[in-house]
């Protein structure tokens, strides 16, 4: 029986070609699980440390903003990104991330090492309205952040005691006072908060970067 009989009898038998599809799909399943299991779990870098409050609340919105489809959050260990980026993301920085904002499209600058680059003022314009500080700018603007109160749920210190189950290290008084440390904050400041966190990370050797 040749390939070509194979392939018809495939499609003429639903059971088979319901089996043969379960099967490819477990085999892809298991190259992409096992390698997980088996490898050491990742230690945060001595600089790494769970978000504030008012960075927990900005890296939400930057999210629900969908800021992460043009920017990335990986500097790879190439060398054009280097000298752009500075120093490869290490996966120790990323612990305390979740979901992952690695990314792989750039339609704007990777952001892993904006942090303090520029002023919160900048930050602020810039979210506002970009071309008032880049001309040529194709990001769109983002005026409603800085009407928006930013836990406007009060529920930040629920994300964080949520996150606590989960490992991050946040203390019981952290989260007490979340709440009074991101009052009267707007979305604005939350997402210059988070912005300004993401800093490069001076622990780690460059030669060991990469995720």
């Amino acid at each position: 029986m040749n390939a070509i009989d194979i392939h018809r009898k495939l499609e003429e038998n639903a059971g088979l070609l319901i089996f043969g599809i379960l099967f490819v799909s477990a085999i892809g399943g298991l190259v992409q699980i096992l390698p997980s299991i088996f490898q050491e779990t990742v230690e945060p870098t001595a600089e790494t440390r769970p978000y504030t409050a008012a960075e927990l609340l900005g890296r939400d919105i930057y999210i629900r903003e969908g800021c992460s489809t043009c920017h990335s959050q990986q500097v790879r260990p190439l060398l054009a990104e280097v000298i752009r980026y500075e120093a490869p993301a290490h996966a120790g920085e990323s612990v305390y991330d979740r979901p992952f904002l690695w990314g792989s499209k750039r339609t704007g600058p990777d952001l892993s090492r904006v942090g303090e680059k520029y002023t919160d003022e900048w930050q602020r314009i810039h979210l506002v309205n970009p071309r008032a500080v880049v001309p040529k700018s194709i990001m769109p603007a983002y005026p409603w952040l800085e009407r928006r109160k930013a836990n406007s749920g009060n529920d930040v210190h629920l994300r964080m005691k949520a996150l606590q189950r989960l490992g991050h290290p946040y203390t019981d008084e952290e989260i007490t006072r979340a709440a009074a440390d991101v009052a009267g904050m707007t979305e604005l400041d939350a997402i210059v908060a988070y912005l300004q966190s993401l800093k490069i990370d001076t622990s780690v050797d460059p030669s060991e970067g990469g995720h």
